[in-house]
């Protein structure tokens, strides 16, 4: 194994919170390889690229040769995970969830090896738990210490609901953790009150307890909220190459470095060069493209990056689009502005009135896609090409005012 020092300098790339640091590093330069947990609760059938910031950082420790463990929650999917929920969240049944985790398995080996990787489902040490057993287990927790996680909390002070199993989530996850003997847990930011019952629990049965690392949520194609499948601001990685591609040229630059961040597999340095090279001059368009390539290449291999970038450069340069793009800054009073503005302030169109009538016409395009809603608005911090017919096409880098 590597250097404890080198391990953790890697292993803290792109992490929130680690708990305890110390506890890690003590681990590490123990020079045995450690029990890596992270959990999935199987709720949707496909992952996306907000789901791999966990894998990715599984991976890291698989390459150092540590031990992964994807657990499947499909216990605790029958519970429901409560976490930044406003309301007493639907359970799934066991049918849904059986189908939804044969998908994960399929999923996860884009990042992970096979070869090196555990999969457990929580179910075989919860299943045969009796109801005494279960009792026993909620006995290590206390009403007052659940009522200290921000969403139970919200909802009991504003008289809603909270239903008595809502409560036994933190405690399977927690005790997972006992079960599996886990070194360290894995989770998002919104999962450090769960990771930290783990430790306790395994306090309670007289295990070490684990070392918390959490790692950021990731922004979806918006920029504002987590991605989410439900919010639509995600990037599937069972869609389709071209979609794929597209969807990641469509983000904004400053977005564009958080994604380099906590998705690409490149070094730190390399990615500060790329900054420094855009600096310098350099289109950023290039530089996503790069993003886009690489990220493509881990889902679909290297013919189906091609075939998205050929979708894309197709789509963006119908016409008589040149090359090299002109790029001409918009201002964004308030952050955002509508698509005709926009059109009229990049000089494609004299006038608003002009730039509505071409909408409606069907003669406008963004990002390639013709766009119909005379509405749409734009939101400052992205770029996009633009185009009115097929000669009006230029670049717009979208600040605010």
């Amino acid at each position: 194994m590597k250097p404890a020092k080198e391990q953790l300098g890697e292993l803290l790339r792109g992490t929130e919170e680690v708990l305890l640091e110390r506890d890690l590093e003590e681990r590490l330069a123990a020079g045995r390889p450690l029990r890596i947990k992270a959990g999935f609760d199987p709720t949707a059938p496909d992952l996306h690229l907000g789901h791999t910031v966990l894998i990715n950082k599984m991976r890291q420790f698989q390459a150092f040769g540590h031990e992964v463990i994807f657990l499947i929650g499909d216990f605790t999917g029958m519970i429901g995970d409560p976490t930044g929920k406003n309301a007493t969240r639907p359970p799934l049944t066991p049918a849904e969830i059986a189908e939804n985790a044969r998908t994960y398995e399929a999923q996860i080996f884009k990042i992970l090896d096979p070869e090196l990787t555990r999969v457990e489902f929580n179910s075989r040490w919860m299943g045969p738990m009796s109801a005494a057993d279960l009792i026993a287990l909620a006995a290590k927790h206390t009403v007052a210490r659940m009522l200290e996680r921000d969403d139970f909390n919200r909802r009991y002070a504003e008289g809603r609901p909270i239903a008595i199993h809502e409560f036994l989530y933190p405690l399977v996850q927690g005790y997972d953790s006992v079960a599996l003997q886990a070194d360290v847990e894995l989770g998002g930011t919104d999962q450090k009150f769960n990771l930290l019952v783990g430790r306790q629990l395994q306090q309670a049965w007289g295990q070490s307890p684990q070392v918390v690392m959490t790692v950021p949520l990731l922004e979806g194609l918006d920029g504002v909220q987590k991605m989410s499948k439900s919010l639509g601001n995600y990037v599937g990685i069972n869609e389709p190459p071209a979609i794929m591609f597209g969807k990641l040229m469509s983000i904004s630059d400053d977005l564009m470095w958080r994604y380099f961040e906590l998705l690409s597999f490149r070094a730190l340095a390399d990615i500060e060069a790329l900054k420094s090279g855009i600096a310098a001059g350099r289109n950023p368009m290039e530089v996503k493209f790069e993003l886009a390539h690489e990220l493509t290449v881990r889902f679909h291999g290297a013919e189906g990056a091609a075939a998205g970038r050929r979708d894309f450069d197709q789509r963006i340069r119908a016409g008589a689009m040149p090359e090299e793009l002109e790029c001409r800054v918009v201002e964004c009073p308030g952050g955002e502005i509508g698509l005709a503005a926009a059109l009229t302030a990049a000089g494609l169109t004299a006038s608003n009135s002009e730039a509505f009538r071409e909408i409606r016409q069907r003669a406008v395009r963004v990002d390639g896609e013709r766009v119909e809603d005379a509405r749409m608005m734009l939101k400052a911090g992205a770029r996009h090409v633009l185009a009115v017919g097929k000669r009006r096409i230029i670049e717009v880098d979208l600040r605010p005012a």
